[in-house]
């Protein structure tokens, strides 16, 4: 992270991890947090049932400020919890800690048509969110919160020759770590960085590998093998942070594919499985309209037959939308989990169907509709 200069009235609100003027006082339990760590925000010193505005605005690469604001009525003691307190008005409804963070809107509020795209610091996504107080029209208290992807310490190092990726470390303590491996979606190349950060922040190797439409791998989807995939997790379990016997691979959308099918065909590799938006048969070439997608021993892998689990040797989750509109992930996760209970699965296994949730149900939460990373 690089250093930023801050003038020494706001250096002394840091300390005190909060700002007010007058009676008002803002505080907030962390003012430096990993981006999918829940902050708790207090707002006292209001005189007891009077309403007051909190906001939240962030700046994104291209200068655009994004702002969420909602009103409360403090309670008997003149305080606001955000944590219990309902609003009375604004762009959510129900108690939420961390609405005012994903509620927030760009200038023209319209967030279906463009993206907030975090500012970026040392090549990893930075985002710094303005927490205001406001009554009678007038802001009254403030702080800024600083949202980071990647914490002190994580480091990307290259992939060995027959791979596609980068291999994302925790910051080192000598000993060994569960790890992932992480598989994108339809979009191809190496799967986004700012989800391997966040992993590698709380401890994980992350291997992100790229299975076609990047340097080295296929165009199209098309014809892949899934021992590549088999490589990659052997790979990953060799490397000196990872504990081999604890893997878990991960794959979204059409990475579900390859990663379920990897830990049914591979159970030796891969000791847990999460699926988001997952699919359960076996899909054609993409985006071609005819071929294969996978194989299997110099084998192509039949289309639209169900994804066997008999093999799978460990915890399956699998998250949908309930409200997808590129497939029925939420009918697929419930078939994968009836199958795995027909297997006799003696591992955990559940699907999560996240009420008006889409296809891109996985990801950083807190973050205002439309965020993305490149």
């Amino acid at each position: 992270m690089v250093n930023r200069s801050i003038p020494l009235v706001a250096a002394g609100c840091l300390l005190l991890a909060g700002c007010s003027s007058g009676k008002t006082v803002l505080t907030v339990d962390q003012t430096i947090t990993l981006a999918d760590q829940a902050v708790h925000l207090k707002v006292t010193g209001v005189e007891p049932g009077k309403p007051v505005q909190v906001g939240a605005e962030a700046v994104d690469r291209v200068g655009k400020k994004w702002h969420g604001e909602a009103t409360f009525r403090a309670d008997q003691n003149g305080t606001v919890d955000l944590d219990s307190a309902k609003p009375s008005g604004g762009p959510y409804q129900d108690v939420d800690g961390m609405g005012l963070f994903w509620s927030m809107n760009p200038p023209d509020g319209d967030p279906d048509s463009q993206s907030l795209i975090p500012p970026s610091v040392d090549g990893a996504p930075v985002e710094h969110v303005d927490v205001f107080v406001s009554s009678g029209g007038k802001r009254v208290a403030s702080t800024t919160i600083t949202r980071r992807w990647a914490a002190p310490g994580v480091t990307t190092r290259s992939v060995p020759a027959g791979l596609t990726g980068a291999y994302v470390v925790p910051k080192p303590d000598g000993g060994r770590h569960p790890a992932v491996l992480l598989l994108g979606g339809s979009e191809g190349g190496v799967p986004s960085e700012s989800t391997a950060d966040l992993l590698a922040s709380h401890g994980y190797p992350v291997l992100r590998l790229a299975y076609f439409r990047a340097p080295g791998r296929p165009y199209d989807l098309r014809n892949i093998p899934i021992e590549y995939f088999a490589s990659a997790a052997r790979w990953l379990g060799k490397q000196p942070e990872v504990d081999p016997a604890h893997i878990a691979v991960m794959g979204t959308s059409f990475g579900s594919q390859p990663a379920l099918l990897l830990a049914d065909l591979f159970p030796e590799l891969v000791h847990g499985t999460v699926l988001f938006a997952p699919g359960d048969k076996i899909i054609g070439a993409f985006p071609a309209k005819s071929g294969f997608a996978w194989t299997y021993r110099g084998h192509p892998l039949p289309i639209d037959e169900e994804i066997p689990v008999d093999g799978v040797d460990g915890p399956v989750l699998a998250v949908a939308g309930y409200v997808d509109l590129q497939w029925e992930s939420r009918l697929y996760a419930q078939s994968i989990m009836r199958r795995l209970d027909a297997a006799h699965d003696k591992y955990p296994h559940e699907a999560v169907i996240v009420d008006g949730a889409g296809h891109g149900v996985g990801g950083t939460p807190y973050l205002p509709h439309g965020t993305r990373f490149q």
